[in-house]
Protein backbone atom coordinates (compact mmCIF):
# COMPACT_ATOMS: atom_id res chain seq x y z
CA UNK A 1 0.00 0.00 0.00
CA UNK A 2 0.94 3.66 -0.32
CA UNK A 3 1.12 4.99 3.24
CA UNK A 4 0.39 8.63 4.01
CA UNK A 5 -0.11 10.29 7.40
CA UNK A 6 -3.67 10.30 8.74
CA UNK A 7 -4.04 12.48 11.81
CA UNK A 8 -6.92 12.32 14.24
CA UNK A 9 -6.62 14.81 17.07
CA UNK A 10 -3.25 14.35 18.77
CA UNK A 11 -2.46 10.98 17.19
CA UNK A 12 -1.36 9.84 13.74
CA UNK A 13 -3.27 6.64 12.95
CA UNK A 14 -0.81 5.44 10.31
CA UNK A 15 2.93 4.77 10.45
CA UNK A 16 5.49 4.21 7.71
CA UNK A 17 7.82 1.21 8.16
CA UNK A 18 10.68 2.66 6.10
CA UNK A 19 10.29 6.06 7.75
CA UNK A 20 10.31 4.54 11.22
CA UNK A 21 13.48 2.73 10.19
CA UNK A 22 15.02 6.11 9.36
CA UNK A 23 13.81 7.48 12.69
CA UNK A 24 15.73 4.71 14.46
CA UNK A 25 18.78 4.87 12.18
CA UNK A 26 19.24 8.61 12.78
CA UNK A 27 19.29 8.05 16.53
CA UNK A 28 21.76 5.20 16.17
CA UNK A 29 24.06 7.44 14.11
CA UNK A 30 23.89 10.14 16.81
CA UNK A 31 24.85 7.64 19.52
CA UNK A 32 27.72 6.25 17.44
CA UNK A 33 29.02 9.78 16.87
CA UNK A 34 28.86 10.52 20.61
CA UNK A 35 30.19 7.26 22.00
CA UNK A 36 31.20 7.28 25.66
CA UNK A 37 34.79 6.63 26.67
CA UNK A 38 34.01 4.76 29.89
CA UNK A 39 32.30 1.49 30.67
CA UNK A 40 28.55 1.10 30.97
CA UNK A 41 25.74 -1.41 31.26
CA UNK A 42 25.98 -4.92 29.83
CA UNK A 43 22.42 -6.28 30.18
CA UNK A 44 19.58 -3.77 30.02
CA UNK A 45 15.83 -4.05 30.47
CA UNK A 46 13.72 -1.22 29.03
CA UNK A 47 10.09 -1.26 30.16
CA UNK A 48 8.31 0.90 27.59
CA UNK A 49 10.90 0.50 24.83
CA UNK A 50 9.20 1.39 21.55
CA UNK A 51 8.86 5.19 21.42
CA UNK A 52 10.30 8.40 22.77
CA UNK A 53 12.63 8.24 25.72
CA UNK A 54 12.32 4.47 26.11
CA UNK A 55 13.39 3.84 22.52
CA UNK A 56 16.25 6.31 22.88
CA UNK A 57 17.38 4.46 26.02
CA UNK A 58 17.49 1.14 24.21
CA UNK A 59 19.41 2.65 21.31
CA UNK A 60 21.91 4.34 23.66
CA UNK A 61 22.50 1.13 25.63
CA UNK A 62 22.96 -1.05 22.55
CA UNK A 63 24.94 1.24 20.27
CA UNK A 64 26.71 3.38 22.87
CA UNK A 65 27.78 0.56 25.17
CA UNK A 66 27.19 -2.62 23.16
CA UNK A 67 24.69 -3.80 25.76
CA UNK A 68 22.26 -6.67 25.38
CA UNK A 69 18.71 -5.35 25.63
CA UNK A 70 15.31 -6.74 26.48
CA UNK A 71 12.37 -4.50 25.65
CA UNK A 72 8.76 -4.55 26.81
CA UNK A 73 6.10 -2.79 24.73
CA UNK A 74 2.39 -2.90 23.93
CA UNK A 75 2.00 -2.09 20.23
CA UNK A 76 -0.47 -2.70 17.42
CA UNK A 77 0.70 -5.29 14.89
CA UNK A 78 0.21 -4.74 11.14
CA UNK A 79 -2.38 -6.39 8.93
CA UNK A 80 -2.79 -6.59 5.16
CA UNK A 81 -5.02 -3.50 5.28
CA UNK A 82 -3.67 -1.48 8.21
CA UNK A 83 -0.25 -0.34 9.26
CA UNK A 84 1.21 -1.25 12.59
CA UNK A 85 1.72 1.41 15.22
CA UNK A 86 4.96 3.39 14.98
CA UNK A 87 6.32 1.63 18.05
CA UNK A 88 6.02 -1.74 16.32
CA UNK A 89 8.02 -0.54 13.31
CA UNK A 90 10.54 1.26 15.55
CA UNK A 91 11.17 -1.94 17.49
CA UNK A 92 11.50 -4.13 14.41
CA UNK A 93 13.95 -1.64 12.91
CA UNK A 94 15.95 -1.48 16.13
CA UNK A 95 16.14 -5.27 16.35
CA UNK A 96 17.30 -5.48 12.73
CA UNK A 97 20.06 -2.90 13.27
CA UNK A 98 21.11 -4.55 16.54
CA UNK A 99 21.30 -8.06 15.08
CA UNK A 100 23.24 -6.69 12.11
CA UNK A 101 25.73 -5.24 14.60
CA UNK A 102 25.93 -8.53 16.49
CA UNK A 103 24.13 -7.16 19.57
CA UNK A 104 21.49 -9.21 21.40
CA UNK A 105 18.01 -7.68 21.28
CA UNK A 106 14.68 -9.27 22.12
CA UNK A 107 11.27 -7.65 22.59
CA UNK A 108 8.03 -8.68 24.26
CA UNK A 109 4.77 -7.23 22.94
CA UNK A 110 2.73 -7.72 26.10
CA UNK A 111 0.86 -5.87 28.83
CA UNK A 112 3.81 -4.67 30.92
CA UNK A 113 1.56 -4.38 33.99
CA UNK A 114 0.81 -8.12 33.98
CA UNK A 115 2.50 -10.87 35.98
CA UNK A 116 2.89 -12.77 32.71
CA UNK A 117 5.11 -10.03 31.27
CA UNK A 118 7.38 -10.12 34.30
CA UNK A 119 7.59 -13.92 34.18
CA UNK A 120 8.47 -13.92 30.47
CA UNK A 121 11.24 -11.36 30.95
CA UNK A 122 12.69 -13.23 33.93
CA UNK A 123 12.77 -16.47 31.95
CA UNK A 124 14.56 -14.75 29.05
CA UNK A 125 17.10 -13.17 31.40
CA UNK A 126 17.86 -16.55 32.95
CA UNK A 127 18.10 -18.47 29.69
CA UNK A 128 19.55 -15.92 27.28
CA UNK A 129 21.27 -12.96 28.93
CA UNK A 130 22.64 -13.01 32.44
CA UNK A 131 21.93 -10.62 35.34
CA UNK A 132 20.37 -7.25 34.50
CA UNK A 133 22.53 -4.30 35.51
CA UNK A 134 20.24 -1.49 34.29
CA UNK A 135 16.44 -1.24 34.35
CA UNK A 136 14.81 1.69 32.56
CA UNK A 137 11.17 2.36 33.41
CA UNK A 138 9.61 4.52 30.67
CA UNK A 139 6.04 3.31 30.56
CA UNK A 140 3.09 5.46 29.53
CA UNK A 141 -0.47 4.18 29.46
CA UNK A 142 -3.97 5.61 29.97
CA UNK A 143 -5.10 2.56 31.94
CA UNK A 144 -3.72 -0.28 34.03
CA UNK A 145 -5.06 -3.56 35.33
CA UNK A 146 -3.79 -4.33 38.81
CA UNK A 147 -2.24 -7.83 38.55
CA UNK A 148 -3.18 -8.62 42.16
CA UNK A 149 -6.87 -7.69 42.03
CA UNK A 150 -7.73 -7.76 38.33
CA UNK A 151 -9.32 -4.30 38.64
CA UNK A 152 -8.67 -1.95 35.69
CA UNK A 153 -8.02 1.71 36.50
CA UNK A 154 -8.09 4.67 34.09
CA UNK A 155 -6.06 7.85 34.52
CA UNK A 156 -7.46 11.37 34.26
CA UNK A 157 -5.80 14.57 33.12
CA UNK A 158 -7.47 17.00 35.50
CA UNK A 159 -6.63 19.88 37.79
CA UNK A 160 -6.55 19.58 41.56
CA UNK A 161 -8.63 22.02 43.59
CA UNK A 162 -9.87 24.72 41.23
CA UNK A 163 -10.33 24.65 37.43
CA UNK A 164 -7.27 25.78 35.46
CA UNK A 165 -7.57 27.80 32.24
CA UNK A 166 -4.57 28.17 29.95
CA UNK A 167 -3.79 29.09 26.38
CA UNK A 168 -3.91 26.13 24.07
CA UNK A 169 -3.15 25.29 20.45
CA UNK A 170 -5.50 23.16 18.39
CA UNK A 171 -2.98 21.39 16.19
CA UNK A 172 -5.65 20.39 13.65
CA UNK A 173 -6.98 23.90 13.03
CA UNK A 174 -3.86 25.89 14.06
CA UNK A 175 -6.14 27.99 16.27
CA UNK A 176 -4.80 29.45 19.51
CA UNK A 177 -7.54 29.59 22.12
CA UNK A 178 -8.12 28.60 25.71
CA UNK A 179 -8.48 25.26 27.43
CA UNK A 180 -9.95 24.67 30.87
CA UNK A 181 -8.88 21.73 32.97
CA UNK A 182 -11.66 20.75 35.32
CA UNK A 183 -10.81 19.60 38.86
CA UNK A 184 -10.56 15.90 39.66
CA UNK A 185 -12.37 14.19 42.49
CA UNK A 186 -10.56 11.98 45.00
CA UNK A 187 -11.29 8.78 43.06
CA UNK A 188 -9.89 10.23 39.83
CA UNK A 189 -6.72 11.33 41.62
CA UNK A 190 -6.31 7.90 43.21
CA UNK A 191 -6.91 6.12 39.88
CA UNK A 192 -4.35 8.30 38.10
CA UNK A 193 -1.78 7.47 40.76
CA UNK A 194 -2.66 3.79 40.34
CA UNK A 195 -1.99 3.97 36.58
CA UNK A 196 0.86 6.45 36.29
CA UNK A 197 2.46 6.26 39.73
CA UNK A 198 5.33 4.13 40.94
CA UNK A 199 3.55 0.94 41.97
CA UNK A 200 4.31 -1.00 38.78
CA UNK A 201 7.97 0.08 38.83
CA UNK A 202 8.11 -1.31 42.38
CA UNK A 203 6.48 -4.57 41.30
CA UNK A 204 8.96 -5.01 38.45
CA UNK A 205 11.97 -4.45 40.69
CA UNK A 206 10.50 -6.71 43.36
CA UNK A 207 9.91 -9.52 40.85
CA UNK A 208 13.38 -9.19 39.33
CA UNK A 209 15.05 -9.13 42.74
CA UNK A 210 13.13 -12.13 44.05
CA UNK A 211 13.98 -14.08 40.90
CA UNK A 212 17.67 -13.37 41.45
CA UNK A 213 18.20 -11.83 38.01
CA UNK A 214 19.61 -8.46 39.10
CA UNK A 215 23.36 -7.91 38.99
CA UNK A 216 25.43 -6.56 41.85
CA UNK A 217 25.55 -2.78 41.48
CA UNK A 218 22.34 -2.69 39.42
CA UNK A 219 20.94 0.73 38.54
CA UNK A 220 17.36 1.63 37.77
CA UNK A 221 15.70 4.88 36.77
CA UNK A 222 12.19 6.02 35.93
CA UNK A 223 11.63 9.01 33.69
CA UNK A 224 9.67 12.05 34.79
CA UNK A 225 8.87 15.64 33.84
CA UNK A 226 8.24 18.57 36.17
CA UNK A 227 8.15 21.78 34.14
CA UNK A 228 7.90 25.38 35.29
CA UNK A 229 5.21 28.03 35.82
CA UNK A 230 3.55 27.77 32.39
CA UNK A 231 3.14 24.00 32.44
CA UNK A 232 2.98 23.41 36.20
CA UNK A 233 -0.83 23.79 36.59
CA UNK A 234 -1.41 21.25 33.80
CA UNK A 235 1.42 18.89 34.66
CA UNK A 236 3.09 19.14 38.05
CA UNK A 237 0.13 20.62 39.91
CA UNK A 238 -2.50 18.36 38.36
CA UNK A 239 -3.32 14.66 38.58
CA UNK A 240 -0.23 13.73 36.55
CA UNK A 241 1.87 15.57 39.13
CA UNK A 242 0.37 13.50 41.94
CA UNK A 243 1.31 10.36 40.04
CA UNK A 244 4.85 11.67 39.56
CA UNK A 245 5.07 12.29 43.32
CA UNK A 246 4.21 8.62 43.79
CA UNK A 247 7.07 7.71 41.44
CA UNK A 248 9.37 9.68 43.76
CA UNK A 249 7.97 7.69 46.70
CA UNK A 250 8.50 4.39 44.90
CA UNK A 251 12.08 5.35 44.05
CA UNK A 252 12.98 5.54 47.75
CA UNK A 253 11.40 2.13 48.40
CA UNK A 254 13.27 0.58 45.46
CA UNK A 255 16.58 2.16 46.51
CA UNK A 256 16.21 0.56 49.94
CA UNK A 257 15.37 -2.81 48.38
CA UNK A 258 18.49 -2.67 46.19
CA UNK A 259 20.92 -1.96 49.04
CA UNK A 260 21.88 -5.64 49.51
CA UNK A 261 22.90 -5.63 45.82
CA UNK A 262 24.82 -2.35 46.16
CA UNK A 263 22.24 -1.02 43.70
CA UNK A 264 20.75 2.40 43.19
CA UNK A 265 17.46 3.90 42.04
CA UNK A 266 16.79 7.36 40.64
CA UNK A 267 14.05 9.39 39.07
CA UNK A 268 15.47 11.15 36.00
CA UNK A 269 13.73 14.42 35.14
CA UNK A 270 14.00 15.04 31.40
CA UNK A 271 13.12 18.08 29.32
CA UNK A 272 9.89 18.58 27.41
CA UNK A 273 10.10 17.04 23.94
CA UNK A 274 7.65 16.16 21.18
CA UNK A 275 6.44 12.62 21.86
CA UNK A 276 3.16 10.78 21.39
CA UNK A 277 2.50 11.27 25.11
CA UNK A 278 3.27 15.00 25.29
CA UNK A 279 1.18 15.68 22.17
CA UNK A 280 -1.87 14.38 24.05
CA UNK A 281 -1.53 16.87 26.90
CA UNK A 282 -3.32 20.22 26.43
CA UNK A 283 -1.03 23.28 26.50
CA UNK A 284 2.08 21.21 25.65
CA UNK A 285 1.91 21.59 21.83
CA UNK A 286 1.88 25.39 22.16
CA UNK A 287 4.50 25.37 24.90
CA UNK A 288 6.74 23.05 22.86
CA UNK A 289 6.33 25.14 19.70
CA UNK A 290 7.63 28.15 21.63
CA UNK A 291 10.27 26.23 23.59
CA UNK A 292 11.77 24.72 20.44
CA UNK A 293 12.09 28.17 18.88
CA UNK A 294 13.73 29.69 21.98
CA UNK A 295 16.13 26.83 22.65
CA UNK A 296 17.11 26.64 18.98
CA UNK A 297 17.97 30.35 19.12
CA UNK A 298 20.14 29.68 22.17
CA UNK A 299 21.71 26.54 20.67
CA UNK A 300 20.50 24.27 23.48
CA UNK A 301 17.53 22.43 21.94
CA UNK A 302 17.64 18.65 22.37
CA UNK A 303 15.41 15.73 21.48
CA UNK A 304 15.01 12.34 23.10
CA UNK A 305 18.28 10.82 21.90
CA UNK A 306 20.40 13.81 22.93
CA UNK A 307 18.81 13.85 26.38
CA UNK A 308 19.18 10.12 26.99
CA UNK A 309 22.68 9.93 25.58
CA UNK A 310 23.63 12.73 27.95
CA UNK A 311 21.92 10.95 30.86
CA UNK A 312 23.91 7.77 30.27
CA UNK A 313 27.25 9.35 29.39
CA UNK A 314 27.29 12.30 31.78
CA UNK A 315 25.27 11.03 34.73
CA UNK A 316 24.53 7.31 35.14
CA UNK A 317 27.91 6.12 33.85
CA UNK A 318 30.13 9.17 34.40
CA UNK A 319 33.01 9.26 36.84
CA UNK A 320 31.79 12.55 38.29
CA UNK A 321 29.02 13.09 40.85
CA UNK A 322 25.41 12.97 39.69
CA UNK A 323 23.49 16.21 39.06
CA UNK A 324 20.81 15.78 41.72
CA UNK A 325 18.14 18.13 43.07
CA UNK A 326 17.06 18.37 46.72
CA UNK A 327 14.79 15.33 46.25
CA UNK A 328 17.63 13.21 44.89
CA UNK A 329 16.37 13.25 41.29
CA UNK A 330 18.76 13.40 38.32
CA UNK A 331 18.10 16.65 36.44
CA UNK A 332 18.48 16.65 32.67
CA UNK A 333 16.03 19.54 32.20
CA UNK A 334 18.21 22.37 33.49
CA UNK A 335 18.67 24.06 30.11
CA UNK A 336 14.90 24.20 29.67
CA UNK A 337 14.49 25.75 33.12
CA UNK A 338 17.12 28.47 32.75
CA UNK A 339 15.62 31.91 33.51
CA UNK A 340 16.65 33.25 30.10
CA UNK A 341 14.72 30.41 28.45
CA UNK A 342 11.63 30.48 30.65
CA UNK A 343 11.41 34.29 30.64
CA UNK A 344 11.60 34.36 26.85
CA UNK A 345 9.01 31.58 26.54
CA UNK A 346 6.70 33.41 28.96
CA UNK A 347 7.02 36.66 26.99
CA UNK A 348 6.13 34.93 23.73
CA UNK A 349 3.32 33.04 25.48
CA UNK A 350 1.71 36.36 26.37
CA UNK A 351 1.89 37.57 22.76
CA UNK A 352 1.14 34.50 20.66
CA UNK A 353 -2.23 34.16 18.95
CA UNK A 354 -3.69 32.46 15.88
CA UNK A 355 -2.55 35.20 13.50
CA UNK A 356 1.10 35.39 14.62
CA UNK A 357 1.66 31.71 15.48
CA UNK A 358 4.31 31.16 12.80
CA UNK A 359 6.11 34.38 13.70
CA UNK A 360 6.15 33.95 17.48
CA UNK A 361 6.50 30.16 17.73
CA UNK A 362 8.00 27.39 15.62
CA UNK A 363 4.91 25.31 15.00
CA UNK A 364 6.44 24.06 11.76
CA UNK A 365 9.30 22.45 13.70
CA UNK A 366 6.80 20.99 16.18
CA UNK A 367 4.80 19.44 13.34
CA UNK A 368 7.93 18.09 11.66
CA UNK A 369 9.03 16.38 14.89
CA UNK A 370 5.51 15.04 15.44
CA UNK A 371 5.28 13.44 12.00
CA UNK A 372 8.77 11.99 12.27
CA UNK A 373 7.56 10.02 15.30
CA UNK A 374 5.39 8.07 12.85
CA UNK A 375 8.01 7.76 10.12
CA UNK A 376 6.93 10.68 7.92
CA UNK A 377 8.97 13.60 6.61
CA UNK A 378 12.27 11.87 5.85
CA UNK A 379 13.88 13.01 2.59
CA UNK A 380 15.42 9.58 2.04
CA UNK A 381 12.00 7.87 1.94
CA UNK A 382 9.80 7.81 -1.17
CA UNK A 383 6.30 8.15 0.25
CA UNK A 384 4.68 7.55 -3.14
CA UNK A 385 6.16 4.07 -3.34
CA UNK A 386 4.13 0.95 -2.60
CA UNK A 387 5.32 -0.67 0.65
CA UNK A 388 4.33 -3.80 2.52
CA UNK A 389 2.87 -2.84 5.93
CA UNK A 390 3.66 -6.28 7.34
CA UNK A 391 7.00 -6.25 9.13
Amino acid sequence: MIIKPKVRGFICTTAHPAGCGEHVREQIEYVKANKPTGSGPKNVLVIGCSNGYGLASRITAAFGYGANTLGVMFEKEPTEKRTASAGWYNTKAFESFAHEAGVYARSFNVDAFSNEAKAAVIEAVKSEMGPIDLVIYSLGSPRRTDPKTGITYSSSLKAIGEPVTRKNLNTDTRQVGEFTLEPANDEEIANTIKVMGGEDWELWMEALAEAGVLADGVKTTAYSYIGKELTWPIYGGATIGRAKQDVDRACKVIAERLKPLNGSAYVSVLKAVVTQSSSAIPVMPLYLSILIKVMKEQGTNEGCIEQVSGLFNNELYAQSALTLDEEGRIRMDLNELKPEVQDRVAAIWGEVNTDNLDEKADFTAYQEEFFRLFGFGYASVDYDQDVDPIV
